[in-house]
């Protein structure tokens, strides 16, 4: 006996230090006088753009370009690319992410930008849009794909005179290579010898040289373009391979000009184009509010559990009263931990899955009383209840992690966040109720009365 009641508790004890730690680990929670540990203050609660505020902006990504097994690669690259650059703007904790063609997104690539904090959208697509797109071109073979491409060309240029927009043409001079800003490992600034013009060096990473070598190899006696954000900006003729995976940029920059597009390329150059889709800003007074009300209704819900299991199941209700709360603060504090980003959605799955967990306590506890009228001694009814309540419990359990695992695979962003915060919940809960509920009823001597 003793044993189950030393079991009992350092569960409490670990119980009453996780809800200590979430306490001072919040600002807005703590209220002790002793000084907070810097350890826990580097651990609040991670809020999503809904919750702290902010700017959403969704860009579509044109692969258009880019063959079919490596539009992965190049949409992660993309990321990687955007992510650096908004960190450069000192943006605290920015989360960007890549949806590929999907159902939900109407079968397009999308990044998805959230710059919390950030609630001027022109900045927020100012950080975006600075990024320059780079691009090595080839000559254009002559022949009546280029002649079609010209005359495309001349009636494009006189409909713009007479005040027409124009669709983007295909470039008759210069065909695209598979030589981009993503492959780009550094560039530096420096300057002509002769003429003291500034000269922008470009260095490629090892892939990036084997595809510059093939291409200035294959191109002898012919220009090479390049291509910031659309437009040529240099052409220079080849006049041998180049293979230690390095460039130059001339043209009529001045020092001012060729410094920044040097800063730009550093902070990465976009490996496919981009397209600003949507925009949708929150301010923090809608994400405080959403938050006070998660809050209120994980409580109210909580109190109301709390009431039902008192009046129903006695002081077994009581132990599971005691079980659900070490369930809540063991949920807080691996949300600190993982971290798990917490949006509107998440708080949702957070509220379900409590009630997860008081379904599996519900089925536990009606168990028992099956045993108990069956004439079954408390301590053989606790066991034989766990036991048979096992399996609807675990099948319960299952079904809906499955569930959850359909909801993130095909799902966006706001609908991960759901399925990861119940994911994690029904994980916990399925312990808390086969581990820290069977360890209090343990306690529970033969006179305890089940039956509600």
């Amino acid at each position: 006996m003793w044993s189950k009641r030393l079991s009992a508790i350092i569960i409490l004890i670990l119980g009453l230090l996780g809800a200590y730690f979430i306490l001072q680990s919040e600002p807005n929670l703590a209220r002790s006088t002793w000084p907070t540990p810097g350890f826990f203050a580097k651990l609040p609660f991670k809020l999503g753009l809904d919750l702290s505020g902010g700017s959403h902006l969704v860009y579509r990504a044109d692969v258009s370009d880019v063959a079919s097994g490596e539009v992965s690669d190049a949409l992660n690259s993309l990321r990687d690319v955007i992510e650096r650059r908004i960190n450069l703007f000192g943006v605290s904790e920015p989360v960007v992410y890549v949806e590929e063609a999907s159902f939900t997104s109407g079968g397009e690539e999308r990044l998805v930008v959230d710059l919390p904090g950030v609630t001027d959208i022109a900045k927020a697509t100012e950080m975006i849009g600075q990024t320059p797109l780079l691009e090595f071109k080839t000559e254009r073979g002559e022949g009546p794909e280029k002649e079609a491409l010209i005359a495309k060309l001349e009636e494009a240029k006189k409909l713009a005179a007479e005040g027409q927009i124009i669709p983007q043409l295909e470039d008759p001079y210069f065909v695209s290579t598979e030589l981009t800003g993503r492959f780009l490992e550094r560039a530096s600034l420096n300057f002509d010898q002769t003429t003291l013009s500034p000269v922008i060096s470009l260095k490629f990473n090892s892939e990036g040289s084997k595809l510059f070598a093939d291409i200035t190899k294959n191109n002898i006696g012919k220009a090479i373009a390049i291509y910031l954000d659309g437009g040529p900006i240099s052409a220079p003729v080849v006049r041998e391979a180049i293979t230690g995976g390095e460039a130059q940029i001339t043209g009529s920059f001045t020092p001012e000009e060729a410094k920044q597009l040097v800063g730009r390329l550093n902070s990465g150059a976009l490996p496919v184009p981009i397209s600003l889709v949507s925009t949708q800003t929150i301010g923090p007074s809608l994400g405080a509010t959403a938050v006070e009300n998660g809050i209120r209704a994980a409580l109210m819900g909580f109190l109301v559990i709390a009431i039902f299991f008192l009046i129903w199941y006695r002081l077994p209700g009581l132990l599971a009263i005691l079980a659900l709360s070490i369930y809540v603060v063991l949920m807080l504090v691996l949300f600190k931990f993982i971290p798990v980003t917490l949006t509107a959605a998440g708080i949702a799955g957070f509220i379900i899955s409590i009630g997860i967990a008081v379904d599996g306590n519900v089925l536990i506890f009606e168990r028992l009383k099956e045993e108990m009228r069956g004439g079954k001694s408390v301590k053989e009814a606790v066991e034989l209840g766990f036991d048979r309540a096992w399996f609807s419990i675990r099948d319960s359990n299952i079904s809906s992690l499955i569930t959850c695992t359909i909801l993130y695979w095909f799902g966006t962003g706001i609908v991960r966040g759901f399925a990861i915060t119940l994911s994690i919940g029904i994980i916990v809960s399925f312990f808390s109720a086969m581990t820290i509920t069977r360890t209090f009823l343990r306690l529970i001597n033969q006179e305890t009365k089940f039956d509600g």
